[in-house]
């Protein structure tokens, strides 16, 4: 896994709203954020996807409630490392949305999400 150092950065897994990311790009123009598309992680399951974000050192957004926190786990057991996921649920407001992710962008460092999986709010 590359080095956590400096900003936090971000692959969204294939279900992320891309208004959301929109959202983040129209705000923080130098955010770092990875759709699945431009990853090509459109049909990839969730396990190959927490291996491709742990791979280019990225915190895995989602909304994915149900299967992710499972191969979150597994992911883990197996004794793999990641930058984090953070799973933000679909009915929460864009623009809190944002706000909540912008926020850990801010205020945050890498190492702070690394083997941790955070539901926002």
């Amino acid at each position: 896994m590359p080095p956590r150092v400096g900003r936090i950065r971000f692959q969204a897994d294939a279900n992320f709203s891309h208004v959301i990311i929109k959202g983040l790009r129209r705000s923080q123009p130098t955010i770092d954020i990875q759709t699945a598309q431009s990853a090509g992680l459109v049909g990839v399951p969730d396990l190959e996807v927490l291996t491709r974000a742990a791979a280019e050192g990225r915190v895995l957004l989602s909304h994915d409630y149900y299967t992710m926190p499972r191969h979150f786990g597994d992911f883990l057991a197996s004794g793999r490392n990641c930058a984090g996921v953070l799973l933000l649920h679909q009915t929460l407001p864009i623009g809190q949305a944002i706000e909540l992710i912008e926020l850990v962008w801010e205020a945050s460092t890498p190492a702070e999400y690394v083997d941790t999986l955070l539901y926002l709010p």
